[in-house]
C-alpha cells in the first residue's frame, strides 16, 4: 500500500488543528508545523505509536519523538535492541536509520496543549487503520499511552474495552498481530519514575520475544 494512502501532509481535516498549526508556523516560521510522517522501515514487524506530534518536538522537526524529552528513552531502547543505528534522535539530517521499526502516532499534527479531542482521534483513525494494514503477518505493535492502545483497537474494528490499557501487557489482535502496551516515554513519566529505563527495557524484551516467535 502507498504511502500516500496511510499519511497526507496537506490534510486539513481537522479545522481546529489546521488552525493551531497555522498560528504556530507564523510564531516559528522555521518549524516542520505540518502532519508529521511515520519515520522508519517500510518493511517493518514492530510498528510504535504514540499519541501526536510535540511542540517542540515531532511538530518543530519533522520526525515522530524527535527533537524532545519524549524521544530520548525511545530511541535509546531502540538502539540498544538493534532497531536503529543511534541512540539519539535529532534532526532529519542526522543519518539516523531504524531497522524492522517504524514510529507514527494515532493523530498526525500536533494539538492544543498537546490534548487532541476525541473527534479528532477518531478523525484522524483512518491513517493509522491503512498503515496497520501494511504490516507483515505476525507483526508487533507499541502502543505508547492509553490514547495510542485505544487508537490502534479502534483501527482494527475493536471496541476500545476490547483491551484494557497496562504496562507491558500483550494483546493479540487480528492478523496474528500482537498489540504490547506501554506508559509513554514522555518527560512526566520518566522523571517521576512511573517509567525506568528498566520498566521500558522489559516492554522491548518482551516485543523482541514476540517478534522471534513468528
Amino acid at each position: 500500500m502507498p504511502a500516500c494512502q496511510y499519511f497526507n501532509q496537506d490534510c486539513r481535516d481537522c479545522s481546529r488543528l489546521a488552525e493551531f498549526l497555522d498560528q504556530v508556523k507564523s510564531k516559528y516560521p522555521d518549524y516542520h508545523a505540518l502532519p508529521v510522517a511515520p519515520f522508519g522501515d517500510p518493511n517493518a514487524r514492530l510498528l510504535i505509536v504514540g499519541l501526536a506530534p510535540g511542540m517542540h518536538g515531532a511538530n518543530a522537526t519533522g520526525r515522530p519523538f524527535t527533537g524532545d524529552y519524549a524521544g530520548l528513552l525511545l530511541y535509546q531502547a531502540l538502539y540498544e535492541f538493534g532497531f536503529s543505528t543511534q541512540q539519539e534522535s535529532i534532526a532529519l539530517g542526522d543519518g539516523l536509520q531504524l531497522h524492522n521499526a517504524r514510529i507514527t502516532n494515532a493523530v498526525k499534527c500536533l494539538p492544543p496543549q498537546n490534548k487532541p479531542t476525541g473527534d479528532e482521534i477518531k478523525q484522524c483513525n483512518h491513517y493509522l487503520a491503512a498503515e496497520l494494514a501494511t504490516l507483515p503477518p505476525h507483526s508487533v505493535i507499541l502502543a505508547l499511552g492509553s490514547i495510542a492502545h485505544q487508537a490502534v483497537l479502534r483501527a482494527f474494528g475493536l471496541k476500545i474495552t476490547a483491551a484494557a490499557f497496562g504496562h507491558n501487557r500483550v494483546f493479540e489482535l487480528p492478523q496474528g498481530h500482537y498489540l504490547v502496551s506501554s506508559y509513554h516515554s514522555s518527560r512526566y513519566n520518566v522523571q517521576t519514575k512511573r517509567l525506568t529505563d528498566e520498566m521500558f527495557a522489559d516492554v522491548f524484551r518482551r516485543i523482541q520475544d514476540l517478534l522471534n516467535q513468528a
